[in-house]
């Protein structure tokens, strides 16, 4: 169960099995052509992270994440779109980088910034969610 979305021959194996089978999940993996709002932000290591919401009635009835990152990267996106999904705009914005590590059930303390990046997406697409409105 090593696939990954990109060609990247990462090993993926410090990770547990539901993770893995999350950040291979097309449920939150891709662009959106018809989001509400939208993020983009590139992470201090290089890669760049995407995130795509629909909310209706203040809540996040759909979400996507996309990146050309690292395992790490990959798994703390695809973390943060879960526990996103279907919450309110401020309980997602009560999602902090700690809850992502947290899901991942722990995160190698050289990608501890990936965390970071994806709340930081995610709370970007939520701005402008509310800049639009």
């Amino acid at each position: 169960m090593k696939e990954i979305h990109n060609d990247s021959p990462e090993d993926l194996s410090v990770y547990p099995k539901e993770v893995i089978k999350l950040i291979n999940a097309k449920e939150y993996f891709g662009r959106m052509n018809d989001p509400v709002s939208s993020s983009y932000l590139r992470g201090p290591c290089g890669d760049s992270m995407e995130f795509y919401l629909v909310i209706e009635n203040s809540k996040i009835t759909r979400i996507k994440y996309f990146t050309d990152g690292c395992g790490a990267t990959r798994a703390c996106a695809a973390m943060a779109a879960k526990l996103a999904d279907g919450r309110t705009i401020k309980e997602a914005l009560s999602i902090s980088a700690g809850d992502v590590i947290a899901g991942l059930k722990g995160l190698p303390e050289d990608h501890l910034h990936c965390s970071i990046l994806s709340v930081s997406t995610l709370y970007r697409a939520i701005a402008d969610y509310i800049l639009r409105k």
